[in-house]
């Protein structure tokens, strides 16, 4: 039942790999009550802000930072990764500030790479990386993979999430011995196991549907 209801969260997720900001919505859309939300360990409150941070970001570091740059943010528990390509440090420096200054950003995780752009050739290969290691974490069964939010840029792989030490072990294994794996980086933050027990809210029992009432009310 969990491995079910955790491969259609998945499969939500994946159909838009790129509109990494929507995933929420998406999943959500796909499963009634909105499960990834309720499975999720963030509070809906941080969740609302790392959506927020994403699109706030993408917005204040556009305004100055538009031409030969490629950029990514992703929001996880209040910490932006910042991925993509910029031409000069001077540039790389000053996205992060940017980002950085946001009142409810509470770390940055500057990933920028200096140089020429990424083309979509490769971009498309990040995608299906992504895709991929996600795949594998359903199909490995050893951990709930909704925990674990995976970014891929010029086959570099991200992992960000809240989880035990026991699910990140195997959640790097794969993620490294996925194909096409340049490298991973390691984002995950560590949680107690009692915490997570803590965190985890079990999705609510099904209601049984009321008996019809009988013909003439007798």
């Amino acid at each position: 039942m969990r491995k079910a209801l955790a491969t259609g969260l998945l499969f939500a997720a994946v159909l838009t790999p790129t509109l990494q900001g929507c995933l929420p919505v998406v999943a959500a859309s796909a499963v009634s009550g909105g499960a990834l939300a309720t499975l999720d360990r963030r509070s809906l409150g941080t969740q609302t802000d790392d959506e927020t941070n994403e699109w706030k970001a993408s917005s204040r570091v556009g305004e100055k930072y538009s031409e030969n740059v490629h950029l990514n943010f992703t929001s996880y528990n209040r910490r932006v990764l910042i991925t993509g390509e910029v031409p000069s440090e001077e540039v790389k420096a000053g996205v992060e500030s940017i980002v950085s200054a946001m009142p409810q950003v509470h770390g940055v995780y500057n990933e920028l790479a200096i140089g020429a752009v990424t083309s979509y050739a490769q971009r498309s290969t990040d995608a299906y990386i992504t895709t991929r290691v996600k795949t594998r974490f359903v199909d490995q069964g050893k951990f709930n993979p909704v925990h674990v939010k995976v970014v891929t840029e010029a086959s570099v792989v991200y992992l960000l999430g809240l989880v035990t030490q026991s699910e990140a072990d195997p959640a790097i294994q794969i993620a490294r011995t996925t194909p096409d794996v340049r490298k991973v980086v390691n984002l995950l933050e560590i949680i107690s196991p009692a915490k997570a027990k803590e965190l985890d809210v079990r999705m609510p029992e099904p209601r049984p549907s009321p008996a019809p009432a009988s013909p003439g009310g007798g």
